[in-house]
């Protein structure tokens, strides 16, 4: 009887006599028993039951109601999906004959009792039923914890960073196990990345203190454990408020190592969690871990790769530009807020024998091979300037050194050779954003000039040839300012046009004026270079 034990049997019965004995029987073998008089009454306590999550193990309803036939009330109780799993016995003294069996289980019924029955069969039959329901129940659960599982592993693997990473792991820690969740990704050197299920008060970390505090647990526990391990810390060992759902209470850790051993991933829940957590309910959890340490390895490697190109990209892209006698120079550069993206933005402004040589350019690619072309491109220029600055000779001289060193390599690059003292400008573009011509007395214009990728080996046109007026601004930026997903560039290139337009004088200004209109939340690097006759 012990499986028995938790069962509430709903007895619909309206004679009395026979709904006590029915009950009396039932109780006898350890079920709790809800007795009703009618099936209006029965539908209302099943209402009520269902609102607070409570409903019955099973229903015995008797055939001959008097406000509708058990058989009705079978089947208004199976037509409402939370209630459809609810076993329903049907019983009777006067319809015995087997079409009235039939057409107990055509409405939906379990069973069929004909009483009076000894009380063994009707113990039986309950048992039967109510074992069957929670079998159901039971599969019903492990399916929707494996879909759960699954639809966590695709979403973890689908992280495009660590941080991303954790946070996706959380909230699929959180929906297997019902209550507050978060985990933890420490790379080699310490780094520590953190998540919390949506919904839940974000990772808070008071002090540095609170930081190595949890990298020393979660590193210690790995190193001990050699594999997955799972462990519970006291609560006095983790730190107050490092995370706010689990201030204050004993911590569950999951504790694994990525494949190379460089690094941990941590899922952390409470220790007393809600009732409904079970062995089954852990073992996913432990299989949660071992996909999201699986999926941790190559993002640390990634991650470690973009800090390699930004350094890169930060050591070659100087602030503060040389003195260029004759031109006032601004240059801006801002790297992608994505933590997925490396860059080959790159900008440079240079004195030459016959004016100013300015560049704005992009590798395309996002890696860390495009940001060290990226490198290579701009030593390249400083070196053939000196010989011949003139756009159209060094684009022909670039795009021949990435064929021969880098022919999977291609880069957009806007060239501009500006005198000083006249104005005259020479401008070759090879598949980037053309220049902007901005003037102080309003209006903004793009500057005529196209030309294929560098690297393709193609024929390139002659450069373009203007001459800039003392009002006048040239503006040159990457892709990266004005590009979005879903937007057609020729539309982002118009809106580019208006807000320069209307921007305040001075080359600092409109930079500044087009990075706060464009530059916030971008996947892309963006450089910017703004010219104007000194």
């Amino acid at each position: 009887m012990a499986e028995q034990a938790d069962s509430t049997v709903l007895v619909v019965d309206d004679a009395a006599a026979s709904r006590y004995a029915m009950g009396a029987v039932l109780s006898r073998a350890g079920h709790r028993v809800v007795p009703v008089a009618s099936a209006g009454e029965a539908l209302v306590e099943l209402d009520a039951r269902l609102r607070t999550g409570a409903l019955p193990d099973v229903a015995l309803v008797d055939v001959g109601l008097p406000d509708m036939s058990g058989f009705e009330l079978c089947r208004r109780v199976k037509s409402v999906p939370p209630m459809a799993a609810l076993p329903v016995v049907h019983f009777s003294a006067a319809s015995v004959a087997p079409s009235d069996r039939c057409r107990g289980l055509d409405a939906g019924g379990e069973a069929y009792l004909t009483v009076p029955a000894e009380p063994e069969e009707i113990q039986a039959v309950v048992r039967a039923a109510v074992r069957s329901a929670r079998m159901l129940s039971d599969a019903e659960a492990v399916a929707r914890h494996l879909t759960l599982l699954s639809e966590t592993i695709v979403s973890v693997q689908a992280a495009r960073c660590p941080r991303e990473l954790a946070d996706a792991a959380a909230e699929g820690t959180a929906r297997l196990t019902g209550g507050p969740a978060a985990v933890f990704v420490v790379g080699e050197s310490g780094e520590l990345y953190c998540g919390t299920q949506r919904g839940r008060a974000a990772t808070v970390l008071p002090d540095a203190g609170a930081r190595e505090t949890v990298v020393r647990l979660i590193r210690g526990i790995a190193a001990r454990a050699g594999g997955l391990h799972g462990t519970v810390v006291p609560a006095p060992l983790w730190p107050p408020g490092f995370l706010h759902p689990l201030a204050g209470a004993d911590v569950r850790l999951v504790v694994t190592h990525t494949q190379d051993g460089k690094a941990a991933v941590c899922l952390a829940t409470p220790a007393l969690g809600p009732r409904s957590r079970t062995p089954r309910t852990d073992a996913l959890v432990a299989r949660l871990a071992h996909a999201t340490a699986l999926a941790a390895e190559p993002l640390l490697l990634y991650q470690a790769e973009r800090q390699v190109a930004l350094t890169l990209q930060n050591s070659f892209l100087p602030r503060r530009l040389p003195e260029l006698p004759g031109v006032d120079v601004v240059v801006r550069y801002v790297p992608a807020s994505s933590d997925t993206e490396i860059g080959g933005d790159f900008y440079a402004a240079l004195r030459t024998s016959r004016g100013v040589l300015t560049a704005v350019g992009d590798v395309v690619g996002h890696s860390l091979d495009a940001a060290t072309v990226m490198v290579e491109i701009r030593h390249a220029l400083r070196a053939y300037c000196v010989e011949e600055p003139d756009p159209g000779a060094l684009a022909g001289r670039l795009d021949r050194m990435l064929q021969h060193y880098h022919p999977d390599s291609t880069v957009t690059v806007c060239l501009a050779l500006v005198d000083p003292a006249t104005g005259h400008t020479r401008i070759a573009n090879a598949g980037h954003i053309p220049p902007l011509i901005v003037r102080d007395e309003g209006g903004a214009a793009y500057v005529e000039a196209e030309g294929p990728l560098l690297g393709l080996g193609l024929d390139r046109p002659a450069p373009t040839e203007i001459v800039l007026e003392p009002s006048d601004r040239l503006l040159m930026v990457t892709d990266g300012l004005v590009e979005s997903r879903g937007t057609d560039l020729s539309v982002s290139l118009e809106q580019l046009r208006t807000a320069a337009a209307e921007a305040p004088c001075g080359t600092a200004a409109l930079c500044d004026t087009l990075l706060d209109c464009f530059g916030r939340d971008r996947e892309d690097d963006i450089a910017l270079l703004a010219l104007r006759l000194g």
